[in-house]
């Protein structure tokens, strides 16, 4: 099918309207009219990406984050983006990229239904009309009061995440949580105005853990890559369903970064 085809079938699971005004998401990279047989999915666009995407015969690579976020003067090969930009143009790989009006329409539902949220809600409301209200981020109550220490280990075979942080006592009571995917720590005074106990979620520093833990805020830093993996998967069976004859593909891309 044709790119831009391709594309209508994306929007309508992520409508861009949900992207936030600071966002880059869309056909980053290529040609509308292109004929795409065979997708690579992943959370970023590195060189390694977009090595895979030439050695499985890829001609696009939907990704989470966007290829391109900041102002770029010059597309050049001595430039790393620039490479990897060259690259995709030479191989006829089109680059296209879901982030907040995925994060919105997408990633906040899915992350809360595989952590089990009972009667869940948006964390941070991004979007409202007479009907709904959609944004970042999703709270509710777990189905089981538990510890610190249990939910931590929850998101981990949940997530398939190695390695969690805890911050706030390990074997405090937990009932209310937020879950928002990604980097956090813009998200911490949300689920401290709706009472949550603790929030999962990515990205946490020092000075922003030790200022939550002091409000009654307890944290479960899952990594930034940990949560939003979940992308991959996610759009994967979307694809397969809506789309049968398009073949897909998951990226093996691992999470940066070596606990040792």
């Amino acid at each position: 099918m044709k790119c831009k085809d391709l594309i209508t079938k994306l929007l309508e699971v992520s409508p861009a309207m949900y992207s936030l005004e600071w966002d880059n998401s869309g056909l980053l990279v290529g040609d509308e009219e292109q004929e795409i047989s065979k997708v690579l999915l992943s959370v970023d666009v590195t060189e390694e990406v977009v090595e895979e995407a030439i050695c499985v015969g890829a001609d696009m690579i939907l990704a989470h984050h966007p290829l391109i976020f900041s102002k770029i003067n010059k597309v050049v090969a001595s430039d790393f983006l620039g490479k990897r930009i060259i690259k995709m143009i030479q191989n006829n790989i089109c680059c296209y990229c879901m982030h907040t009006n995925f994060d919105v329409m997408g990633m906040a539902d899915a992350a809360a239904d595989e952590l089990g949220l009972l009667h869940s809600e948006v964390l941070m409301v991004t979007y409202e009309d007479d009907i709904s209200k959609e944004g970042i981020g999703r709270f509710g109550f777990l189905k089981d009061i538990c510890s610190l220490r249990e939910l931590a280990e929850q998101v981990k075979e949940t997530f398939d995440i190695p390695n969690v942080t805890v911050y706030g006592d390990t074997e405090a009571k937990v009932a209310k949580a937020a879950i928002s995917t990604g980097s956090g720590k813009s998200m911490v005074k949300y689920a401290l105005q709706k009472d949550c106990d603790v929030i999962i979620t990515g990205d946490i520093d020092y000075h922003t853990a030790l200022d939550s833990i002091a409000q009654g805020l307890c944290i479960i830093d899952a990594g930034h890559f940990g949560l939003e993996k979940l992308f991959i998967t996610y759009m994967q069976e979307y694809l397969q369903r809506e789309v049968p004859g398009l073949s897909t593909v998951k990226s093996v891309q691992d999470e940066i970064g070596t606990v040792i």
